[in-house]
């Protein structure tokens, strides 16, 4: 009996000390589970914390830049980093935030300022958040189109990109973003498609059969056509000398600018053309001399880094692989009358994705008649006085040549050009800005007669946050274009 006893207390011992093992691992690792998770909350509290900071040190540098445009030296004068604490709503200061600022440059002239902020509390000061931000003037880049005129949009339309009119709008079309009006509702006259009402039916300013009403707007802020005009001038001035490159007079045609996947432009002089007749709805059938029938190489130039700004004081031919961000501008600001216009000669594409294009025509921006069936145009495309556009044609007016005589009479003429009246698609990745109404596509009694076929526009948002150098400006307002925090 007594050691029985004995046994059964040394097992009850052994029992305590197992079970006791195992509660007390338990409360161990339950308590370090409970310090873990204290730690991790507190560690992303101050990295949170941390974030707050450093997007409060955007936000006190736009303040900043709102009180000294163009001060990238937070007032010192001397390079950054520029180091500021920040307090808490009860006023105790409970962190920093470091700011490095640079501007972007091109042609001599400001265009953004970058800025990136860190920001970190004291209580974790090496849990760092870094935000970066672009602060510019909004430019007509965020834009698919900016029209100065009432226009129609065709039910082949796809629109991908904001579509304002500071006149009224027909959209038939497909939209996937904004189509504003900087009207109210107008009165139809006839000048646009008013089926299935009548002339004379008071209409909203933004309609038509298109299914994306829904991000219709009108009245909308008129943007002012006469603030996106660009100082010609001032183009021509930083082109001779601010770096850029400029090409005067031919004393002929103008000029065809091949752009090179290389960096560089081919220049010919275009001597000799083709001279026919386009339609137009302004002014009716017109003698146009748009197709090259003859021209000489002339020069190339590397387009230069700092200032990548091409003006010529003549009309242009425009085609190739564009390299960079590069500027091109047809105007002559000394003649009066003159208002040279820019062709778009062939399709227009990118090297890589850190290219873009800025073409500006003092007068008309026109698809040429000899182009490709499936044409791709890549840019900003600004009539800064005409229209953007490709001219109605017809047989009955192209130029044509005798393919065979019967003594001296001709009995059988040739026209040049038809098989061009036509085209399938043009694909468009950019902005049109044009002072007039806008189109690539002719149709007779509802049928397709004359132009592309099939019509894709899409703004392209990499020209948003870096524009070729001297885009307009949308709005004299600075603010955040782009912003992200980087890693």
């Amino acid at each position: 009996m007594y050691t029985f006893q004995r046994e059964h207390k040394g097992f009850l011992v052994v029992l305590v000390l197992v079970f006791g093992a195992i509660f007390f691992g338990i409360v161990v690792a339950f308590t370090g589970y409970v310090v873990t998770q204290r730690q991790a909350q507190e560690a992303s509290y101050n990295r949170e914390r941390a974030l707050e900071i450093a997007e409060a040190g955007l936000n006190y540098y736009k303040w900043y830049l709102a009180h000294y445009p163009g001060d990238t030296t937070n007032g010192t004068g001397e390079a950054g980093p520029y180091v500021h604490t920040y307090a808490d709503p009860e006023g105790e200061d409970i962190g920093e935030f470091s700011l490095e600022i640079t501007s972007s440059t091109s042609c001599g002239d400001v265009y953004a300022i970058d800025i990136y902020s860190t920001g970190y509390t004291y209580d974790a000061p090496n849990k760092t958040r870094t935000v970066y931000g672009r602060y510019a003037q909004p430019t007509v880049s965020e834009y698919a189109y900016i029209i100065n005129s009432n226009v129609w949009a065709g039910a082949d339309r796809t629109i991908v990109g904001p579509y304002h009119s500071n006149g009224i709008v027909r959209m038939d079309g497909t939209n996937n973003s904004t189509v504003t009006s900087g009207q109210e509702s107008w009165v139809c006259d006839g000048s646009l498609p008013c089926t299935p009402y009548s002339n004379g039916t008071t209409l909203d300013a933004v309609y038509g059969d298109g299914d994306g009403n829904d991000l219709w707007y009108f009245p909308s802020t008129p943007i002012n056509f006469t603030g996106l005009t660009v100082d010609l001038a001032a183009m021509q001035d930083k082109a001779e000398n601010g770096g850029g490159i400029y090409i005067g007079p031919s004393g002929q045609y103008g000029y065809r600018l091949h752009f090179n996947a290389d960096g560089t432009v081919d220049v010919y002089s275009v001597d000799q053309t083709y001279s026919y007749k386009g339609y137009t709805t302004e002014y009716g059938w017109q003698t146009e001399e748009n197709v090259i029938e003859d021209d000489d190489f002339s020069s190339t130039h590397t387009i230069p880094a700092d200032c990548p700004l091409i003006f010529v004081e003549d009309k242009v031919w425009l085609e190739g692989e564009v390299s960079g961000r590069v500027t091109v501008a047809a105007a002559d600001v000394d003649t009066p009358g003159k208002d040279p216009s820019a062709i778009l000669n062939g399709s227009i594409t990118y090297a890589d994705d850190n290219s873009g294009l800025l073409a500006i025509a003092e007068k008309d921006m026109l698809v040429g008649l000899v182009v490709p069936d499936d044409m791709e145009l890549n840019g900003i495309f600004i009539a800064q006085t005409g229209r953007f556009g490709r001219n109605h044609y017809s047989t009955s007016y192209l130029p044509s040549y005798c393919a065979q005589y019967v003594w001296i009479f001709c009995v059988n003429w040739n026209t040049l050009f038809a098989e061009y009246i036509k085209r399938d698609t043009l694909t468009m990745a950019g902005t049109i800005v044009s002072n007039g109404r806008v189109g690539t596509q002719w149709t007779s009694n509802g049928i397709y007669s004359s132009g592309f076929e099939t019509r894709y526009n899409a703004y392209d948002r990499g020209l948003v946050s870096e524009p070729p150098p001297l885009t307009p400006e949308t709005s004299d307002t600075y603010q955040f274009i782009e912003w992200r925090e980087e890693e």
